[in-house]
């Protein structure tokens, strides 16, 4: 059975917009639009070349107890435009109850404007599973060893 996530819509959010999507039966992320505050709804938001900024969603969250939202760029926009997430992936726990926003970048060479509506992200909703931490005197070997970064190679 999937997870149901409690959605809040923000008393200024515009719920005429939709609710995050599935675009595809096969899709793994849902959209996440763009809902901006009232007074800049027509002007959009504005992102220079290597400016950060948070886009409202207009809505906050309850993720079920063991599950996190992860919040993705989508493909398209960073592909044509250079727009992705400074912090890719981002992750909601699910004790988090704020508003959610998308944090962007423009990586690209001209601005870029977020308009009302658009889809700016993509949400994984996933299983969590806590670690427990013990500290050891050594580590078990293995073939890789240390080797780091590149340490596999190329091909």
């Amino acid at each position: 059975m999937a997870p149901e996530l409690k959605i809040l819509w923000e008393d200024w959010a515009d719920r005429d917009l939709p609710l995050p999507s599935y675009e595809t039966p096969g899709a793994a992320g849902a959209d996440l639009r763009a809902n901006l505050p009232p007074e800049i709804r027509s002007l959009g938001l504005t992102l220079a070349p290597m400016q950060r900024l948070v886009v409202p969603t207009g809505f906050r969250v309850e993720i079920p107890y063991g599950f996190e939202m992860q919040i993705r760029p989508r493909s398209g926009l960073a592909l044509k435009h250079g727009i992705t997430l400074p912090n890719t992936p981002g992750t909601i726990d699910s004790d988090y109850r704020g508003p959610l926003g998308v944090a962007l970048v423009n990586l690209g060479a001209e601005a870029y404007t977020v308009h009302h509506g658009d889809r700016i992200a993509q949400m994984i909703v996933a299983p969590v599973v806590q670690a427990r931490f013990a500290v050891v005197e050594r580590l078990s070997e293995t073939d890789r060893g240390e080797g780091g970064f590149g340490s596999t190679g190329k091909r």
